[in-house]
């Protein structure tokens, strides 16, 4: 008989204390069935996370950064300082209701073919988020930018759709790095996320990755966590759509060359040509 796997769940924060605190909070609150640890991954923070969490759950490990390295570099730190079989990427402005994380467990166990697994996602309001998608091209994220300002505007058509493809089980593209489930033989094999993402397309990146080995990505939405989205980079707009930029320009370069000289001189000629990258976000 094997061995149950074991599971680390990984958090990278950077000045979301109070955040940090509830998602870890519903983390013991209805903790996983799995065999698991709890790292957080500090990315410099100037709020005092890391000595709250430290003081308030001395069973979660904190590792702290001397800098902010962003999301992909974060996580991959908290991955390479662990053993887990099982690795649970999740944002720290997350809320874990209880036997979601279990479901994605199992839902994994269950699809030997399968790399990694993401629940469905709802915001504080419950409505759900299009956690997943294609392969992102020009069309796929105009279609999914479309998307999400419909739904924020409360058109109806749009909500509905959402609702309903978020309802179904699917094998899909890539799923959000917000709650992302992933075999760390699967996760190694690609060499975990690639850290030239600072935030953002690093969840699109890396689930490309484990597609190109053959394995699939699944959602299902029988899972369910709830993503207060968007909270830091409010704080930090300007900072993190330059972030976003950065990102997407790398991506492009990598997955679609062919398109790169276009978005480049779309970003130009809008003003949205991103600077030089700064540590300032995550």
């Amino acid at each position: 008989m094997s061995r149950a796997p074991t599971l680390t769940i990984v958090v990278v924060n950077h000045n979301t204390r109070s955040d940090l605190n509830r998602c870890i909070r519903s983390l013991h609150e209805a903790p996983p069935s799995t065999p698991h640890g709890i790292v957080v991954v500090d990315n410099a923070s100037s709020d005092g996370s890391a000595d709250h969490i430290r003081a308030t759950w001395p069973d979660v490990e904190v590792i702290e950064m001397a800098r902010n390295v962003g999301f992909a570099a974060g996580n991959n730190r908290g991955i390479q300082s662990t053993t887990g079989d099982l690795l649970l990427l999740l944002n720290s402005d997350t809320v874990v209701p209880a036997g979601a994380v279990d479901l994605l467990v199992d839902g994994l166990r269950m699809h030997p073919d399968t790399a990694a697994i993401g629940p469905r996602i709802v915001d504080g309001e419950g409505r759900a988020e299009l956690s997943f998608g294609a392969m992102c091209t020009p069309w796929t994220e105009l279609k999914q930018k479309l998307v999400r300002r419909l739904v924020d505007r409360g058109t109806g058509a749009a909500v509905a759709w959402v609702e309903r493809v978020t309802r179904r089980p699917a094998v899909v593209d890539w799923v959000t790095g917000a709650c992302l489930l992933v075999w760390r033989e699967d996760a190694e094999a690609v060499g975990l996320l690639d850290d030239r993402y600072f935030m953002y397309y690093e969840d699109v990146d890396f689930c490309e990755a484990l597609r190109a080995r053959r394995r699939r990505i699944r959602f299902l939405p029988g899972a369910q966590i709830v993503h207060f989205r968007g909270r830091t980079a409010a704080v930090t707009r300007d900072a993190t759509e330059a972030a976003y930029r950065r990102s997407q320009l790398a991506f492009y370069a990598k997955h679609h060359p062919r398109w790169l000289p276009w978005l480049g001189l779309y970003l130009r000629l809008s003003g949205k040509y991103p600077g030089k990258s700064a540590d300032t976000t995550a």
